[in-house]
């Protein structure tokens, strides 16, 4: 186990955050800037990623200790978990170990048996992203780089509104994101997609209420993937956003944060 880097805001039933592949706690604050208002929210930068540093080689499983241990170290008894892509794998596991503690799930763009339909990649691809990229970091947002590169580069497999605002994500929260995540977590996520996940059968034992959101024209982890995790699950509510991809949270905030409060106000008081 190691020390997180992590962020609280917030007072009231705890959720913890969890980031994806490439991620930290800065990319879920589309998240805890409107949840914090109502909840603490605790967001820690998974190991190999952020300001949470490895040391050496590590596992999957290395998360869920590291998670369990600050849960601890903050007093945290139960508390909801909202988990974003690798983020929401994580959140499924620590609920299936913790069932006592973890009282709900929020489970975006992420699945139980995870499926993924992305196009093989080309040159072209790489050199208009690299570009794309550089001018959005310099320029967040120009509608000028968005139409010429952004839209033949792989960010159209990552969001299918291609707006000012959804870019302005991408600069400040997706470049930083990628650039801090360490070739130990890349190599871990590796390793364990060899292995191949399933945890459906094992659902059934999570009795817990979860809401699972997707993006219809999910690459990375398919729509149809997510939704059938919700199918799976005991008490779930389901979304299925269209004309959205992977960070479809970053494409359809308000919409993504209105599904959430309902959610939160129709399951739960203060734990």
């Amino acid at each position: 186990m190691i020390n997180l880097h992590f962020q609280i805001r917030g007072q009231g039933t705890p959720i913890l955050c969890l980031h994806g592949h490439p991620g930290n706690s800065q990319a879920m604050t589309v998240f805890t800037d409107h949840l914090s208002q109502n909840y603490q929210t605790i967001t820690p930068d998974l190991r190999g990623y952020g300001k949470s540093k490895p040391r050496g080689n590590f596992q999957m499983l290395d998360h869920l200790e590291d998670l369990t241990q600050l849960l601890d170290q903050q007093g945290i008894d139960e508390c909801l978990i909202l988990g974003w892509s690798l983020g929401g794998i994580l959140g499924l596991e620590l609920a299936l170990r913790l069932p006592q503690r973890v009282k709900g799930l929020i489970l975006l763009g992420t699945a139980a048996r995870p499926r993924g339909s992305h196009p093989a990649i080309s040159w072209q691809d790489n050199l208009y992203t690299g570009i794309a990229a550089l001018i959005n970091a310099v320029s967040p947002g120009w509608q000028w780089n968005i139409d010429t590169f952004g839209k033949r580069s792989l960010f159209r497999y990552l969001i299918q509104t291609h707006t000012p605002e959804t870019y302005q994500w991408i600069a400040k929260a997706a470049v930083p994101a990628y650039l801090q995540t360490t070739p130990e977590a890349n190599q871990a996520l590796s390793k364990a997609l060899r292995q191949g996940y399933n945890r459906l059968p094992q659902l059934a034992d999570l009795t817990c209420p979860c809401l699972v959101l997707a993006g219809a024209d999910d690459r990375h982890i398919t729509s149809a993937s997510s939704l059938e995790t919700a199918e799976y699950l005991p008490q779930a509510q389901s979304h299925c956003y269209p004309q959205t991809a992977h960070l479809f949270p970053w494409e359809i905030a308000p919409v993504v944060l209105r599904d959430i409060d309902q959610w939160l106000a129709a399951n739960f008081t203060k734990l």
